[in-house]
């Protein structure tokens, strides 16, 4: 689920490229409270499929930029005080991802330190049950670069900025918005920094304020932590491209045991193999539909290390080889 405000700037974005907004959100039959009311909450399918329907209807490939272009800080809600109150950059995104349920249950974010003074943080989606998310993507991470480029709170300094989909037939905007470091057909979503500029201090920081803020955030319902299922989930999507996502790895990464995270999921009604299953599938047609991507490298993103395992996986789901997939999908495109 997705609180109203994810689509915060959507009646001037759509406005701007000659949609009707109310008319938009009937044809997805979603409520028009979500225009008003930041609480409120929808399924995450649906602002996905808003967001790709606005860019294909108005012809608009910038569409998710144009709403990130008049986002606010105060979008976030509750924990914006908190936000702007974070020491540096890495603590600012960390209390994104602790708190990422009141916002949006199917973020992920993801950060990373590599060598040689590098930070790689990722943005990705969970259970988009197919739905194309490239304006969901363009959005997330513009709305970041727009909310925090504010000199006076804690700063976002990118050193590249990153997208696994094609690139627009014309990236003047994305280079008026990002600068000349965004790049596309790439392998993650997300951006690239200098890890000394990401723990950078940030001077306005007033750890009084933060700790009041997050002393009534924590009394709110969607404060509390989501089912053990999610959390799973979230943690095979950014384990999968790099070790197959095992369960003992998965629990690793949760804190937990291996016996302990297959008994909560067992008294949640889940199971991991399922869980496994489902997000290998949403990642081999998201990386499938970027046709720029070599099939050994979506089969890599999936967890296989072979071609051939990985053709016989897919063709056991879909009924047809990774390259008729890809074939069909080209021939739609052209």
């Amino acid at each position: 689920m997705m609180r109203g405000a994810s689509i915060a700037g959507y009646s001037e974005a759509a406005a701007g490229v000659g949609l009707d907004p109310r008319a938009m959100l009937r044809r997805l039959d979603i409520d028009l409270r979500i225009l008003y009311e930041p609480e409120l909450r929808i399924p995450a399918q649906k602002i996905f499929a808003l967001l790709e329907m606005s860019a294909q209807v108005s012809g608009c490939e910038s569409f998710g930029l144009r709403m990130a272009e008049v986002r606010r800080l105060s979008d976030y809600g509750p924990i914006a005080l908190l936000l702007a109150h974070q020491p540096t950059m890495r603590d600012t995104l960390m209390t994104l991802v602790r708190y990422q349920r009141m916002l949006n249950d199917a973020l992920l974010i993801d950060v990373q330190d590599h060598a040689d003074d590098l930070v790689i943080v990722r943005e990705d989606f969970v259970s988009s049950q197919g739905t194309p998310l490239r304006q969901a993507y363009e959005l997330g991470l513009g709305t970041l670069f727009r909310i925090f480029s504010d000199p006076s709170g804690p700063r976002l300094r990118a050193r590249r900025v990153h997208f696994t989909h094609s690139p627009p037939s014309d990236a003047r905007h994305y280079w008026r918005f990002f600068g000349p470091t965004v790049e596309f057909a790439c392998q993650f979503n997300g951006f690239t920094c200098n890890r000394s500029e990401f723990d950078s201090h940030n001077a306005s920081a007033d750890p009084a304020l933060a700790r009041y803020a997050e002393g009534f955030i924590d009394t709110l319902p969607f404060a509390k932590s989501a089912t053990v299922a999610v959390e799973v989930r979230k943690a095979i999507h950014v384990l999968l491209p790099f070790n197959g996502a095992s369960t003992k790895s998965v629990a690793a990464r949760l804190g937990l045991r291996e016996r302990t995270m297959q008994r909560r999921l067992a008294e949640e009604g889940a199971e991991f193999s399922v869980l496994l299953n489902e997000v290998r599938r949403e990642h081999a047609l998201r990386h499938l539909a970027n046709l720029s991507s070599p099939l050994s490298q979506v089969a890599g993103f999936v967890g296989y290390s072979r071609d051939s395992s990985f053709a016989r996986w897919f063709a056991g789901e879909f009924g047809m080889t990774p390259s008729t997939w890809r074939s069909s999908a080209r021939a739609s495109a052209g």
